[in-house]
């Protein structure tokens, strides 16, 4: 599209204009576009497509050309294309215009509506508007229309655009699964080492094992029990799904934190550890069983809240594939992990494998607090207040909305809090953490 390829030397008349440029393309609209597909350009190498391309066709290609400026996605060339055209109906109150930016949302419309029918009929009402009044409002009238109106493409446009990649969704499930499950075999492995230590009998030992499984069963039925609450009506999803996703960006960033700092990792470990040796002394094998269970429990519940977020941000379909194959990739890790440590005495590095996972649960609890927001703002449950200019970058869960760029810089803020005091405080590991290192 940069018109400097092989053949462009050859080509007699003006050489052909770089498509990809943003300068070159800033004036031109879809419907100017496909206006000059379908009649071509006098004097020129390029010819008319009218007799040889359907009107199907000649929009498809004219959505690929003005997307080209957009680094090839055409759903948001259409979204800027639309945008553009509204301001420009608008300032010179052209109803022709304003008919041109309808035409142009028509080629995303039909999808808008197979996921969203009742925000299509609303971006219907607001573009009947605008074409209605684009001529007689006045200033304060036209700032309504084009404020509704924007409102209502940007939630569009999260609708039929912003999924993550199959790549990502499979990264972030695989690091979801193996880092909580690695952390509850070393949570059990701690265990079992200080009944070792202390001598205690092998039936102790597989008290802690029951509670161990009976934690995950619970963990299962835990998951079942949500997708039962998710069974609702579309607009109480969104909410639910907003809601669930801030509070696994609460969850994630405060796991990360602890992770990268390992204070919080040596109390809950501390405390585990008092409850066994209370356990023990008691010589209560329920109380064991009751203790291994509270430990593992606490990382399924996790699991489950991290990957019910995971699910809603892959969307209904394709995605989910992905966040599966994690899961499966995930889990055969964790028996590769499980067998090293357990048979061939593997010392894993500790250092280098929290902090690594640290800053990926820190990035996925950066992307689904702007996710939840967004799912919230489309249930309506809080406003939508669209920034102009303002980055769109789905895959780090960026919206231009000043609700969701205000939480996301909260998180910022407190990373780097979390990051200054990490490094100016400095702690020394524990006794309990050095000896859940050591297992």
């Amino acid at each position: 599209g940069k018109g400097d390829g092989p053949k462009a030397k050859t080509l007699e008349g003006p050489p052909p204009a770089n498509l990809a440029d943003p300068a070159v393309m800033g004036g031109k609209s879809l419907v100017d576009i496909y206006r000059r597909v379908a009649v071509g350009t006098p004097r020129t190498a390029m010819p008319e497509f009218a007799g040889d391309l359907s009107a199907e066709d000649r929009w498809a290609v004219a959505s690929y050309v003005a997307a080209l400026q957009y680094g090839g996605s055409a759903t948001a060339a259409t979204f800027a294309a639309v945008r553009r055209q509204i301001d420009s109906a608008l300032s010179m109150r052209s109803e022709q215009t304003a008919v041109d930016a309808y035409m142009t949302f028509e080629q995303v419309e039909t999808s808008v509506r197979a996921k969203n029918p009742g925000l299509a009929s609303e971006l219907e009402g607001a573009f009947a508007w605008l074409r209605t009044r684009t001529v007689k409002a006045d200033q304060a009238e036209r700032q309504a229309i084009r404020g509704r109106l924007l409102e209502g493409l940007e939630r569009a446009e999260r609708v039929v655009a912003d999924r993550p990649s199959p790549m990502s969704l499979f990264v972030a499930s695989f690091f979801l699964l193996l880092r909580e499950g690695f952390e509850a075999i070393l949570i059990v492995a701690a265990l079992m080492t200080f009944l070792v230590k202390a001598g205690a009998p092998v039936q102790r030992r597989r008290d802690v094992a029951r509670g161990a499984w009976l934690a995950v069963a619970a963990s299962l039925l835990t998951w079942v029990l949500v997708e039962l609450l998710f069974q609702v009506t579309p607009g109480q999803r969104e909410t639910i799904e907003g809601a669930t996703m801030l509070l696994a960006a609460v969850v994630l960033f405060y796991v990360s934190y602890w992770l990268l700092s390992k204070v919080e990792a040596a109390k809950w470990t501390a405390f585990v550890r008092g409850k066994m040796e209370t356990a023990l002394s008691s010589g209560s094998g329920v109380a064991l069983t009751a203790v291994a269970f509270l430990a593992v429990y606490r990382e399924g519940f996790e699991t489950i809240l991290f990957y019910k977020a995971l699910f809603s941000s892959a969307g209904p379909s394709g995605g989910s594939v992905s966040v599966v194959a994690g899961i499966a990739a995930g889990s055969v890790g964790l028996v590769l992990v499980y067998f090293a440590i357990n048979q061939l005495g593997l010392r894993v590095a500790m250092k280098p494998f929290f902090t690594v996972t640290g800053i990926m649960l820190y990035y996925m609890a950066f992307v689904f607090a702007g996710k939840g927001i967004a799912e919230l703002q489309s249930a309506q449950v809080i406003s939508l207040t669209v920034i102009e200019n303002a980055p769109r970058l789905p895959v780090f869960g960026i919206y231009p909305t000043l609700e969701s760029l205000a939480v996301q810089g909260v998180l910022l803020v407190l990373a780097i809090v979390a990051v200054i005091r990490g490094w100016s405080t400095r702690p020394k590991p524990s006794r309990a953490q050095s000896d859940l290192l050591r297992s």
